[in-house]
C-alpha cells in the first residue's frame, strides 16, 4: 500500500438518516477507516471496535494483514501522524456485531444493497449514475450541434470534418465503458506560461497581413482593428473576479481566444483567419499544440471547420462550442 495523505480524494460511503458524515479515503477500491471513525460511524465507544477488531482476528473471519494498513493522516493540529487504518471488509463485520441503533440501521442498509446485489447483479451508484447521464447529455447535445450545422451553406464540403471533430469529441467523454469500471479520468486542466500580450499580439496581426498582402490574399482592411475590440477581447481572456483568473486554464483562453475574434469581429476584415492563426500561435507558445505522437491536436481542416462552425453559430451555442474546443484540446 503506498502511503498517501487521507485528505485527499475524499467520498462519503454511507450516511444514515441521523448521521453521522464520515469523510474517508478510497484507495485501492475500498475505504479506510481509523478505529476512531469506526466507533463514530456505529455509535459506540472506541475499546468496543478495539474488542471486536480483535475477537475477528482471533476466530480467523477476517485476516489481519489484508484488511488493516498503517497509513499516514493530518490530524487538526496539522501534523501528521501514522495511524492503523482499517478497510470496507472489517468495516462491515465490526457493523454485525456492534449493539447499538446505528450499527442496526448500518445492518438493514448493509444486508439490502448486498441482496440487490445478489438478486439484480449489480449495486446502483446514483451519483455515479447522474454524472454518467449529464456526461451522456453533453455528448448527445454535441452530436446534435455538430449534425444541424453540416446542413447549413456555409459549410458545403465540411461534412467529413466535422464527423471528425465528432469522433475526437466522443473519445475524450468515452463514459459507456469507463464509468461502468469507474475508470473515467479527470480532465485535467492546463495552466499555460505564455501570456498573449496586446502590443505582441498586434504585430503578429500585422505579420500576418504583410504575408497576405504579398500573396495578394488580403486586402489593406484585413487586421485593421475596429474601436480596440481586439484589445477588450484579450483583456477578456485575462479577467479576474475575486482575485482568479475568469478562464484558468489553457485550454480555456484558447477557446475563447478563438471564439470571441470570430464572433465579436474586432478587425474590420479577416477575422477568421486571424483567429485561428492566434489560436494555433498561443498553442504553440505554450508548447501545447501537438500530441504525444507528434501530430496536430486540432489540424488544418478541422480547425477550418472549427472556425466556420463559430461563425454561422448563435451566441446561445457558445458553452457547447467552448466545450467542443477544450475537449478536443485535451
Amino acid at each position: 500500500m503506498k502511503k498517501q495523505e487521507l485528505s485527499k480524494g475524499k467520498i462519503v460511503i454511507y450516511k444514515s438518516k441521523e448521521g453521522p458524515k464520515l469523510d474517508v479515503r478510497l484507495e485501492e477500491d475500498t475505504v479506510w477507516l481509523m478505529q476512531k471513525q469506526i466507533a463514530i460511524l456505529f455509535d459506540t465507544q472506541r475499546p468496543a471496535i478495539t474488542k471486536h477488531l480483535n475477537n475477528i482476528f482471533k476466530s480467523g473471519e477476517l485476516n489481519k494483514n489484508s484488511v488493516s494498513s498503517i497509513l499516514e493522516h493530518t490530524a487538526a493540529d496539522g501534523k501528521v501522524y501514522k495511524t492503523q487504518f482499517y478497510n470496507l471488509d472489517a468495516v462491515i463485520s465490526v457493523g454485525y456485531r456492534v449493539n447499538s441503533k446505528r450499527a442496526t440501521q448500518f445492518r438493514i442498509w448493509a444486508t439490502k444493497t448486498l441482496k440487490n446485489h445478489l438478486v439484480k447483479g449489480y449495486t446502483i451508484n446514483e451519483k455515479r449514475l447522474l454524472q454518467a447521464k449529464n456526461q451522456l447529455k453533453e455528448l448527445q447535445g454535441a452530436v446534435s450541434f455538430l449534425q444541424e450545422k453540416t446542413k447549413h451553406k456555409l459549410l458545403a464540403g465540411q461534412e467529413q470534418e466535422i464527423l471528425s471533430l465528432l469522433a475526437n469529441y466522443s473519445k475524450t467523454l468515452s463514459i459507456l465503458g469507463q464509468y461502468d469500471k469507474g475508470k473515467l479520468p479527470l480532465i485535467k486542466k492546463t495552466k499555460g506560461k505564455f501570456v498573449l500580450v496586446y502590443e505582441d499580439a498586434k504585430q503578429i496581426v500585422q505579420k500576418i497581413k504583410t504575408d497576405l498582402i504579398d500573396k495578394k490574399e488580403a486586402s489593406s482592411l484585413f487586421g485593421q482593428e475596429s474601436e480596440e475590440k481586439f484589445k477588450a477581447i484579450l483583456g477578456n481572456i485575462y479577467q479576474t473576479f475575486d482575485r482568479k483568473e475568469v478562464y484558468s486554464s489553457l485550454e480555456e483562453k484558447a477557446a475563447h481566444l478563438l471564439y470571441f475574434v470570430i464572433k465579436d469581429h474586432p478587425f474590420v476584415d479577416g477575422n477568421k483567419r486571424t483567429a485561428s492563426f492566434l489560436f494555433i500561435y498561443f498553442l504553440d507558445r505554450n508548447n501545447f499544440l501537438y500530441r504525444k505522437t507528434g501530430e496536430k491536436k486540432i489540424n488544418d481542416n478541422a480547425l477550418t471547420a472549427l472556425a466556420l462552425l463559430i461563425a454561422v453559430s448563435d451566441p446561445k451555442d457558445k458553452n457547447i462550442l467552448i466545450k467542443i474546443i477544450t475537449n478536443l484540446l485535451t
